[in-house]
């Protein structure tokens, strides 16, 4: 069965919003949630910028483990450098104990400068980083002990309280979109989470390199591949385009100008010479009609085109789990919730049978 969830962006485009009022959006869509039936809910980790603020989401999956029953609660995702990998392992197994298992635990190595800079962290450090402290962070978790010898999170053995309740194989994520984070999600054993910035055909040699690397390392076929996509549903499907593509445009901009993504520092920057590829294409094809493309990428349209969409990941794809973002480039929260609630009754239902066969890359 195909696990939908939703993810929790907390951009605040929408200059008339106070950022409370776009907090409790945000929460609202997050309850609503699971009455509607979806799996689970996500919550990003940003600083400093209207495009997203949510400082610490462990703390805000708490929040919301509180006010629901059974929907998992993912971190999508603790973004690890800018984190102490004690702390974070603590407040994983606290929202573990107080959700009573409902944690997924996904990890990412982060992107911009707007956010590196103010944490006092070079962009050449982050990988090392990443690696050193995620191993150890997933380590704790298992099994209630961290201790670490790096260079850069020396740590003394200690035993954190309170301690597993269960095990993390299975609610491991990372997020991954260059080579060498590819090579990280499978050391950690952890299933890929991409945010789908191209057409899944475009992202497909990724995706088989995670997999030829994880069945050969774990001897095993990798988990289902997650998704991470924004998505508008509307019964009026000319209606839905107008709006997906005026918020997507919106929401790509922002995106843009928060990872300088059509900057040209990527190639010259230790870690992060991949993304210069992607900010070619940006210069080349020009900000909006790079915001074009970028759209024809997400979920959007009335409830039969969505799952014409989302047969055709599944065709391409085969294992999957998605995640559909559903409030985005200041779109307003009414509309975002009846977009939600669409999707839950019209889609939702037959798109659960559109699961691909898990794919064994052995030779």
């Amino acid at each position: 069965m195909l696990n939908i969830g939703i993810n929790l962006g907390f951009g605040k485009l929408d200059e008339s919003l106070t950022d409370e009022e776009m907090y409790h959006g945000e929460l609202d869509l997050a309850v609503r949630a699971e009455a509607l039936g979806y799996d689970s809910i996500w919550a990003v980790e940003h600083h400093f910028s209207d495009y997203s603020m949510c400082p610490d989401n462990l703390l805000l999956l708490a929040n919301v483990a509180g006010r629901t029953e059974q929907i998992k609660l993912g971190s999508g995702a603790v973004i690890v450098p800018w984190n102490d990998p004690l702390r974070v392992a603590e407040k994983a197994l606290m929202l573990d104990t107080i959700s009573r298992g409902r944690l997924l635990l996904g990890v990412g190595r982060g992107l911009s400068r707007k956010e590196y800079v103010p944490f006092r962290i070079p962009l050449e450090e982050t990988r090392e980083r990443f690696d050193e402290a995620s191993a150890m962070i997933f380590e704790a978790v298992e099994s209630g002990v961290i201790e670490g010898e790096g260079p850069f999170y020396p740590q003394p053995r200690a035993e954190l309280r309170p301690g597993p309740r269960g095990s993390f194989l299975g609610r491991r994520y990372c997020v991954a979109g260059s080579p060498d984070s590819l090579v990280s999600a499978v050391n950690l054993k952890a299933r890929l989470m991409s945010f789908i910035v191209r057409p899944v055909p475009d992202l497909m040699g990724n995706f088989t390199t995670y997999r030829e690397m994880y069945q050969e390392r774990h001897g095993e076929v990798a988990p289902a591949i997650c998704l991470n996509v924004n998505m508008y549903c509307h019964e009026d499907d000319a209606l839905a385009q107008e709006r997906h593509f005026e918020y997507i445009s919106r929401f790509f901009q922002s995106n843009v100008d928060h990872y300088e993504m059509a900057g040209d520092h990527f190639a010259t920057t230790k870690g992060y010479e991949r993304y210069a590829e992607g900010a070619k294409r940006i210069r080349d094809a020009g900000l909006q009609g790079a915001a074009d493309k970028y759209a024809e990428t997400a979920l959007w349209g009335n409830p039969e085109r969505i799952l014409g969409q989302i047969e055709e990941i599944r065709d391409v794809l085969g294992d999957f789990e998605i995640i559909v973002a559903p409030c985005f480039g200041g779109m307003p929260y009414d509309q975002a919730r009846d977009s939600l609630e669409l999707f839950a009754r019209e889609v939702m239902p037959k798109a659960r049978s559109l699961n691909g066969q898990k794919v064994s890359l052995a030779v």
